[in-house]
C-alpha cells in the first residue's frame, strides 16, 4: 500500500450549499476520518466477512432494515410453481402487476410505473426532470444527491435539526422553497432518522411547491412500516396534485432486495409517459412480475409484519428512552436512530463491540449532518434477536 503523508488522518474537504434565509450561503466543511476506521452499509456482508473473519451466514443484520420475517411462504410457493416463467418475456406494459399495485396502495392503475427497484426509478425521474437546482432534506439516503449531480444539477441541503428531534420545521421549510428550485426530495419516513411527515404536512408542501413550480419526489420505502393509526403516505393526494411522485421498493417491507422490484406513483400522467418512453423494456423480470402480483395480496404476511414491527418498535423505543447514556428519536419506520451521550464513546466503538458478537448495526457518521460520530441506527428484528442486541448495547453503554 502506498504510504500516506497524513499519518493519522485523511482530510476530506466537501463544498456544498446550505440554506439560510437567502438560500445562497456557501459553506465549507472539513471532516477528519481516521485512516483505519472503515464504514459498512447494511448490505456489506461480504466486506464484513473479509475484514472481521466472520462468516456472513453468522452475521445478524441490524443495518439493512429488511423485514425479519423474510420471504412469505405464499410467495416462495408461488415462485417455485412458476420458475418456467423465465423462459418467456413478461408483459411489457405490466398490466397485471400494475393492477395489483394500484389495489394495494389505493391509487389508479394508470398512475403506476414498475421499475427495477427504487434505485432505477430515482434515476429515471431525475433524468426526466433534469433539475438545475434541487433541494434535499438531510440527513438522508445518498443516492438522490448522486443522481442529481450526475445529471448536472446543483444540490441544496435543508438540514433537519437535532434540537427539533429531526422533525421537519414546516414554517421554516416552506420559507426555503423558492423560485429557482426545480426539485425537492424527501424520504418519508426518513432514513436514517425514522421521523416522518403527515399527509397534512405534505399537502402544505405540495401547495407551496406548486406556487414555485417545484416538483417533489417522495421516497416512501419505509411508509408501509408506519403505525396503522398514523398514516404517513401521500397516496391519497395523487388526484389533488400533479407536482409530486411517490417511489417505493419491495426490498425492505417484503424482504426481497434481490428481486429488484420497485414502483412509482404520480398523478402527472404526461411525465409518467415521458419516463416510460425513456425506460428500457422489461426492466422488471418475469419472476418479479409474478412475485409482485402475489406479495401485494398476501394479507396475512402484511398483517404479521406490521404487528411485529409495531410491537418491537414501541418496546425498544420505551426501553431506550430510559437509558441516560443515549437519546432516541420517536421512530415511524422499522428502525431507530440513537445518539450516544456517554462521554468518550463513539458510534464506531458501538459498531465494533456489536460486530464482534456477530451483530451488525449502522454507524451513521457517513450521513451528512451526523458526522460527529455519535449516532448509530438499527432495525427491529424478532424479539429474541432484538433482546440479544439490547444486551450487547447494555454491556458497552450501561456497564
Amino acid at each position: 500500500m502506498r504510504s500516506n503523508p497524513w499519518h493519522h488522518y485523511i482530510i476530506t474537504i466537501k463544498v456544498y450549499h446550505s440554506l439560510d434565509a437567502t438560500c445562497n450561503h456557501r459553506v465549507k466543511e472539513v471532516r477528519k476520518k481516521p485512516m483505519n476506521q472503515e464504514h459498512f452499509h447494511g448490505s456489506d456482508l461480504e466486506k464484513i466477512e473479509k475484514v472481521f473473519k466472520i462468516p456472513k451466514e453468522d452475521i445478524i443484520g441490524f443495518g439493512a432494515n429488511v423485514n425479519p420475517l423474510g420471504l412469505s411462504p405464499k410467495m416462495k410457493t408461488k415462485l417455485a410453481e412458476h420458475l418456467d416463467a423465465i423462459t418467456t418475456y413478461p408483459d411489457p406494459a405490466y398490466q397485471n402487476l400494475r393492477t395489483h399495485i394500484a389495489s394495494y396502495t389505493g391509487c389508479k392503475m394508470e398512475q403506476v410505473l414498475p421499475g427495477n427497484g427504487c434505485t432505477e426509478l430515482i434515476s429515471l425521474f431525475i433524468q426526466a426532470l433534469r433539475p438545475k437546482k434541487a433541494l434535499i432534506v438531510t440527513p438522508t439516503y445518498s443516492e438522490y444527491e448522486r443522481e442529481i449531480t450526475l445529471s448536472g444539477g446543483e444540490v441544496l441541503h435543508y438540514a433537519l435539526k437535532e434540537t427539533s428531534d429531526f422533525l421537519l420545521d414546516m414554517e421554516d421549510f416552506l420559507s426555503a422553497l423558492k423560485d429557482g428550485i426545480d426539485l425537492c426530495v424527501l424520504c418519508n419516513p426518513n432514513n436514517p432518522t425514522s421521523t416522518a411527515c403527515t399527509p397534512e404536512q405534505m399537502r402544505s408542501i405540495f401547495s407551496c411547491c406548486k406556487q414555485h413550480r417545484i416538483f417533489v419526489l417522495i421516497d416512501e420505502t419505509y411508509a408501509e412500516f408506519a403505525p396503522d393509526k398514523i398514516s404517513v403516505s401521500s397516496v391519497g393526494l395523487l388526484s389533488a396534485y400533479d407536482n409530486f411522485a411517490i417511489l417505493r421498493g419491495t426490498s425492505k417491507f417484503f424482504a426481497a432486495p434481490g428481486l429488484r422490484l420497485g414502483y412509482a406513483m404520480t398523478g402527472n400522467l404526461a411525465l409518467l409517459e415521458k419516463i416510460r418512453d425513456r425506460q428500457d423494456p422489461w426492466t422488471v423480470n418475469s419472476l418479479a412480475d409474478i412475485a409482485g402480483a402475489c406479495m401485494f395480496t398476501d394479507t396475512d404476511y402484511i398483517k404479521k409484519t406490521r404487528d411485529l414491527i409495531a410491537s418491537e418498535r414501541e418496546r425498544i423505543y420505551q426501553e431506550l428512552s430510559t437509558w441516560k447514556q443515549v437519546k432516541v428519536y420517536k421512530p415511524y419506520a422499522n428502525f431507530i436512530l440513537v445518539r450516544i451521550l456517554k462521554e468518550g464513546l463513539t458510534a464506531h466503538d458501538i459498531f465494533l463491540h456489536a460486530i464482534k458478537q456477530g451483530l451488525m448495526l449502522r454507524d451513521c457518521s457517513t450521513f451528512p449532518g451526523l458526522e460527529d460520530n455519535h449516532y448509530f441506527r438499527f432495525c427491529f428484528l424478532t424479539p429474541e434477536k432484538n433482546d440479544q442486541l439490547l444486551t450487547c448495547l447494555r454491556e458497552i453503554l450501561l456497564d
